[in-house]
């Protein structure tokens, strides 16, 4: 019959092995992720919580394991999350629109690639009908995100874009993103809550995040986006 402190140990052994599973699992094969911004709306909402395949991109020792397991490269069109080039300790979402090699051209909000026009209606969303033009007097900001390039994409790096095209701080102002950086691809959104508030403002304190963790307590059934669970993202 098993004593008191040997059913302790099984409980500790149990709750360690999850623990590095978790662990684990959290390092090298899925992560959380929440949209703290509008800058792939319509698709990926402010408050959706989703699922980041950390494995699909991961390095194959050999021909034989690339062949055999479930990783490859980035491809167009993927939605990819990564560590910011111009801060490593933010992670951004947007979807990949150029791999290396191609060259990337926005002429009057129209996205060609290679010289041939993105037909990239189906994710595409625009808020604003005004076209800044290509001109020095608009500055970079404006000036960049209606018309863009000509660019070669180098290699080792992606051009990434967010589909809120009007409201995305993306690779038309900061550049590529580095190959090392990327973490993963968004594949489902397990739980969508909507904030009401806009987007979510990043809190650092413990007493912030307990605030914005009785909010969401209280406003949990109300808010949450029933529909958008265990939707896979395209």
């Amino acid at each position: 019959m098993p004593t008191e402190k040997s059913v302790f140990r099984e409980y500790l052994e149990a709750l360690l092995i999850a623990v590095i599973f978790a662990t684990f699992a959290r390092t090298f094969i899925v992560q959380a992720f929440k949209i703290p911004s509008g800058s792939m709306e319509e698709n990926l909402l402010i408050g959706d919580h989703i699922l980041v395949n950390k494995f699909v991109y991961g390095p194959a020792l050999s021909p034989l394991e690339r062949r055999l397991l479930p990783e490859r490269q980035v491809h167009r069109g993927d939605i990819v999350v990564f560590k910011f080039p111009k801060d490593p300790e933010r992670d951004f979402i947007k979807r990949c629109m150029g791999v290396p090699g191609d060259t990337i051209e926005v002429v009057d909000k129209h996205l060609y690639v290679n010289g041939r026009p993105m037909h990239d209606e189906g994710y595409t969303y625009h808020t604003d009908d005004h076209v800044y033009p290509r001109t020095p007097f608009a500055g970079d900001v404006f000036g960049n995100r209606d018309n863009f390039g000509p660019r070669i994409v180098p290699k080792g790096s992606y051009f990434c874009m967010g589909d809120n095209r009007d409201h995305s701080n993306d690779s038309r102002f900061w550049g590529e993103v580095p190959e090392d950086n990327v973490k993963g691809r968004a594949f489902m959104i397990y739980w969508s809550f909507d904030t009401g508030e806009g987007e979510i403002p990043e809190v650092s304190s413990v007493g912030g995040k307990l605030r914005q963790l009785a909010q969401v307590g209280l406003k949990f059934f109300a808010r949450t986006r029933w529909g958008r669970t265990f939707r896979i993202v395209r």
